[in-house]
């Protein structure tokens, strides 16, 4: 199945004219797999459009479902926010939820997307090809951290034309380091950084502000987002969903996130995972804090901080990073600014980050390449 195959079969769940839509990846990075949910499966859940996996970037992906309702809500509140529809560029693996947004969004907007040739990757040959081939007036793609950082890596002149082509583009999936903003913003790009997940149909909070119709608040530090762009649950584990989902009493449906932060003048700051804390010899350490120092220090292009087993300590901070300053500079760097206890005891430099397709961190795999280095 093309892209355009997956378009029309989520058209046509979306019109519930056929069954809920789960894409999974085919035998080509251009190909995908449709597998109709069957209704069995969504016993007690109403009008499921998608069923989307989650990344599985620390675990075993969860089967999150998707109400037409909310596809619809997360499509109109994007719009909303950006003040304008227009022709998407389909960047993004189609079996994730950036990727299926892609298509919704396109569908409600009644433009046609156009799909980048992922065949051999993503590079800026592909995405300048595919920059050129959108048609509509207003254009708007979706990228992830890591794709954006390879466009702005040495960018020739035609990658640069590409990008400042685009009336909006977004940037979400994992957190962007503070040199691809500036790049970014250096260059004059109409950049929006995104959060969200499968849970929530998508980004639902664009530059720390929450679109239309989305509610935020913290509950002992613990990010929940709200709305009609909240999925129906996670399908066959009826504990998980209760775990993570509720309806309060005025009729809003909450998605307990895993992440810490804080909401203050309508603006959402995201320090973190709740189980990013590292508990190295009795002292509690900030995962994300780590990280935020490594891509602080100038030649450090991106940096990934994960706990580590170790008989001794239980846990050692590791870290990976992607530069060209020493594993010296950078513990001098994480010692003065969070002490001696955060630096990593596992630290090691590497070409590029280990990823999932989705543009985030694969944190299984850097954990296991870690722990395999030397202290």
């Amino acid at each position: 199945m093309n892209p355009d195959a997956a378009l029309t079969a989520l058209s046509a769940a979306l019109n519930q004219d056929g069954p809920a839509a789960e894409f999974l990846p085919g035998a080509t990075n251009n190909d995908y797999r449709l597998n109709p949910v069957d209704q069995a499966e969504l016993e007690g859940l109403e009008d499921i459009a998608a069923v989307v996996r989650t990344s599985g970037s620390t675990g075993t992906p969860k089967r999150t479902a998707l109400s037409v309702e909310a596809l619809a809500s997360s499509s109109m509140a994007t719009a909303e926010y950006l003040g304008f529809e227009g022709q998407w560029l389909l960047a993004l693996p189609l079996h994730y939820v950036a990727g299926l947004a892609v298509l919704t969004r396109s569908l409600y907007a009644g433009t046609r997307p156009w799909a980048m040739d992922l065949e051999a990757g993503f590079d800026a040959a592909g995405f300048n090809a595919a920059a050129s081939a959108l048609t509509d007036r207003r254009r708007i793609v979706s990228l992830v951290p890591t794709q954006l950082q390879r466009l702005l890596t040495d960018p020739t002149a035609e990658t640069l034309a590409s990008l400042k082509r685009f009336d909006a583009i977004l940037l979400g999936g994992a957190r962007a380091s503070n040199a691809v903003r500036d790049q970014a913003a250096a260059h004059g790009l109409n950049l929006h950084l995104t959060y969200g997940s499968s849970e929530t149909s998508g980004g639902c909070v664009y530059d720390a502000r929450a679109l239309p119709g989305v509610h935020i608040k913290t509950v002992e530090g613990r990010i929940w987002l709200g709305g009609s762009t909240i999925a129906s649950g996670y399908l066959g584990n009826p504990e998980l969903t209760a775990a993570h989902f509720s309806t309060d009493d005025a009729g809003v449906r909450w998605y307990a996130t895993d992440d810490l932060g804080s909401y203050e003048d309508s603006v959402l700051s995201v320090r973190g995972r709740a189980d990013d804390v590292i508990n190295t010899g009795g002292v509690k350490v900030s995962a994300a804090e780590v990280q935020q120092v490594l891509e602080s220090v100038p030649g450090v292009s991106a940096a990934a901080v994960v706990p580590v087993p170790d008989a001794q300590w239980g846990q050692q901070v590791g870290a990976a990073y992607v530069g060209t300053v020493s594993p010296e500079a950078l513990a001098s760097a994480v010692r003065q600014s969070l002490g001696a206890p955060a630096v990593p005891r596992r630290l090691r430099n590497l070409p590029a980050l280990p990823m999932l397709p989705n543009g985030k961190t694969d944190r299984l795999s850097l954990t296991a390449l870690l722990g395999d280095a030397k202290d």
